[in-house]
């Protein structure tokens, strides 16, 4: 198969692993690993410089947006499916009502604090900054594309698509 020759103005944005003969024959396998540990690693880290974690975030973010609080399983059952958190949110909600950073009701519904809604605040203005750095230089249509070829190859081996939202 042969590739177009980038422009050198093309090569001077971006220098790759490989050239393209060599890069359409590597292992899809171990690149998506590493732009998910890259990737990871660089939110979670942005995110415990303002000392939060991730799963923390999610918590807040899910009882944030539910207009009469929720229960740790509604939770738990609704991030189940973020990075293979699962039941393992337990430990992140326990920190956040002891930071009181959610409150607990007589009937276990979570409700957001003062405190909490300014900390989801700054951490959307962070996880925002971290999409924009992470997206620079990649235009939508590129993104699209990208995740389109990622559902296609799931599909191919049987993985499971999440329902539309």
């Amino acid at each position: 198969m042969k590739f177009p020759q980038r422009t050198a103005e093309e090569a001077d944005v971006m220098a790759y692993s490989h050239d393209d003969e060599q890069l359409v024959n590597q292992p899809i396998g171990y690149w998506t690993w590493a732009a998910n540990k890259t990737l990871t690693a660089y939110v979670r880290g942005r995110l415990a410089a303002i000392g939060i974690t991730q799963p923390q975030w999610w918590v807040l973010h899910q009882v944030l947006h539910s207009a009469t609080g929720a229960t740790r399983d509604e939770v738990i059952t609704a991030q189940q499916a973020n990075l293979d958190v699962g039941a393992g949110l337990a430990p992140d909600i326990d920190l956040l009502v002891e930071r009181k950073l959610l409150v607990e009701d007589e009937t276990g519904r979570l409700r957001i604090t003062d405190e909490g809604r300014a900390l989801h605040q700054r951490a959307g203005e962070t996880q925002r900054a971290s999409r924009a750095l992470v997206h620079r230089d990649v235009s939508d249509e590129e993104y699209l594309v990208t995740l389109k070829v990622l559902q296609r190859m799931l599909r191919n081996v049987g993985g499971q698509l999440p329902p539309p939202a």
